[in-house]
């Protein structure tokens, strides 16, 4: 009898002379951890987009984009690397007429971002779980750093921001409408020289 590890994520499978035993507890325990393994940002081009906490606006932009960004539980810093949201081309080049030209920098509008891990809740039965993200403790510095890297890569001024673990009133006009979800390329963490499953 020998054992193969397939991954850190799949389960261990047993083979004997006759047949094959897979270790199934351990496949579907981690099953769900395959499922989603990205930092996730939903971009939406807006005319214009806000946040209000405690009746007061904390931050506002005029036309650019409104950025949701949840953190995973498993992201590392090359996770924040991955999500290229100020390369985008959402914007249509006002100079040729050409769409989907030109990038928020290009444009020189501004970008909002607004911590959000709701947008990792699973559903389990009507009531949502939110397991998979990020704990507050270590997204809150996590979060930081992706601001700091959005305003070192465009320009401080021009990049604003929610605040993080309030009770936020995001109010936008989308523009188009135009969002779309990007989660970050993470590479694989395998180190066994299998492909893992995506």
């Amino acid at each position: 009898m020998h054992s193969v590890s397939i991954s850190p994520y799949f389960a261990s499978i047993i083979c004997t002379k006759n047949k094959q035993k897979f270790l199934l507890p351990s496949l579907n325990k981690h099953h769900r951890n395959l499922q989603i393994r990205a930092m996730r940002a939903v971009v939406q081009r807006v005319a214009s987009a806000s946040v209000e906490v405690d009746g007061r606006i904390v931050s506002e932009i005029g036309p650019g984009l409104l950025v949701l960004v949840g953190i995973h539980d498993s992201d590392t810093e090359s996770d924040a690397d991955y999500i290229k949201v100020l390369n985008m081309r959402l914007f249509t080049n006002e100079n040729t007429g050409k769409g989907w030209d030109q990038n928020v920098m290009q444009r020189n509008y501004g970008v909002l971002l607004v911590s959000q891990f709701t947008l990792y809740g699973i559903l389990k039965g009507n009531k949502p779980d939110f397991h998979v993200a990020m704990p507050p403790q270590t997204a809150k510095p996590f979060y930081e750093s992706i601001v700091d890297k959005f305003r070192k890569a465009y320009k401080p001024d021009a990049v604003k921001d929610g605040v993080f673990g309030a009770m936020m009133k995001v109010s936008l006009v989308n523009d188009g409408p135009v969002t779309m979800q990007l989660d970050s390329s993470q590479p694989s963490k395998n180190t066994t020289g299998v492909a893992e499953e995506s």
